[in-house]
């Protein structure tokens, strides 16, 4: 079986990239497409010196740093890979990949981190975060994302079976595709993650500050608490924003290692979690360093954080994205702490290890291979 695995652009190693890693895994031999490659040579370990077929995006001027902005290109892009002499093509998208052509004799299974979030629901909030919800660019912009989800919605119709990193994204597949589709949760670093320190009394957030992320309203709330500790890592075009809204009591430590990060993890009093995610790894790895998480409960938070009323509880979840919420959760927690234990959230996060998502994923495209080629033989 010849398999070509498509994955939308290559730019960092994020979440999505931590699922192409492992199916790249599972199917050492496979040829690997995406719209670009920029992904910098200290992270590219993860592609295991694998050449990456991109498309004429790749050599664009201005792609590496604006690539964004070249997304009514995407669609056109991902329709010139030819990949008519592979038996298996298995997309990992979460805008464009699963748009590849195929034919009726080529099984197209698409892990789907979600659909494109931009253009379905949460077109609104994109708008308004980028400054395109008014005037003429305003119009043409929502004009574009139209084209795109009528374009999205045709081209689901190409892929034979759909996986989801969640029951949130689940939902959200069968929404916007009248398709069903098969969970497989998204690989956590257990082995990487794991408990081995002292515990502090600060309380930790670790997020790229984007507005989604919430980490605006984390700092604000820890500002009218100033008896308690919050420590921020990571960087973003939010950084400056999210700054100017602490207190003396938040420290930022901007883009760290990852051993900077899991020994904040392992010392964190908990956890602070303001997104709602597709799924949200973060969240795990704390667990697996022991940590509890409080955390917004949508999304991925409600499969992967047990709140108090769980036999073995690994945090708390609040209902509303405000500073007043966050601090009625973390003032539950603090009363609440002796029912959560070590032992319960690395417990809690061990059933998302790499190991369970490559026998998953392999037993998945098994059974649909099987069936694929029993119904072209009955035919």
């Amino acid at each position: 079986m010849k398999v070509a695995i498509v994955h939308d652009w290559l730019v960092t190693y994020a979440g999505a990239e931590r699922v192409l890693e492992q199916m790249l895994a599972v199917y050492p031999d496979a040829e690997l497409f995406s719209l670009i490659d920029f992904v910098p040579e200290q992270e590219r370990a993860f592609l295991g010196g694998r050449q990456v077929r991109t498309s004429f995006l790749q050599r664009l001027p201005g792609m590496r740093r604006r690539y964004r902005n070249f997304l009514p290109l995407m669609p056109l892009a991902i329709e010139q890979f030819d990949l008519a002499g592979y038996d298996l093509v298995l997309s990992s998208s979460y805008a464009v990949a699963k748009g590849v052509l195929t034919g009726p004799d080529q099984l197209h299974l698409c892990y789907c981190h979600s659909p494109m979030r931009y253009a379905w629901d949460l077109q609104h909030q994109y708008l308004r975060e980028t400054g395109l919800d008014r005037g003429m660019r305003g119009a043409l912009a929502r004009w574009m994302l139209h084209r795109m989800r009528l374009w999205d919605v045709r081209t689901s119709n190409g892929v034979d079976a759909f996986i989801a990193g969640s029951r949130f994204i689940a939902r959200r597949i069968w929404k916007v595709y009248r398709r069903q589709s098969t969970v497989i949760h998204p690989p956590v670093d257990i082995d990487g993650f794991t408990p081995g320190a002292a515990r502090d009394s600060y309380y930790v957030t670790a997020s790229r500050m984007v507005p989604y992320k919430r980490i605006d309203m984390i700092v604000a709330a820890f500002a009218t608490t100033p008896e308690r500790r919050l420590v921020v890592i990571g960087d973003g075009p939010e950084a400056t924003r999210v700054r100017s809204k602490a207190g003396p009591n938040t420290t930022f430590l901007g883009h760290q290692p990852f051993e900077v990060l899991r020994d904040h993890l392992r010392r964190a009093r908990a956890f602070i979690f303001a997104a709602e995610e597709d799924f949200g790894i973060v969240p795990l790895e704390a667990q697996a360093c022991g940590t509890p998480v409080i955390a917004f409960g949508r999304g991925g938070a409600l499969e992967t954080i047990r709140d108090l009323s769980h036999p073995k509880p690994t945090g708390v979840l609040f209902d509303q994205q405000t500073p007043e919420a966050l601090n009625n959760a973390i003032t539950r927690f603090e009363s609440s702490s002796h029912l959560i234990s070590e032992a319960d959230c690395r417990e809690n996060a061990e059933r998302f290890g790499a190991d369970d998502f490559r026998t998953e994923l392999k037993t998945f495209v098994a059974d649909r291979w099987q069936e694929f080629r029993c119904g072209a033989a009955r035919e």
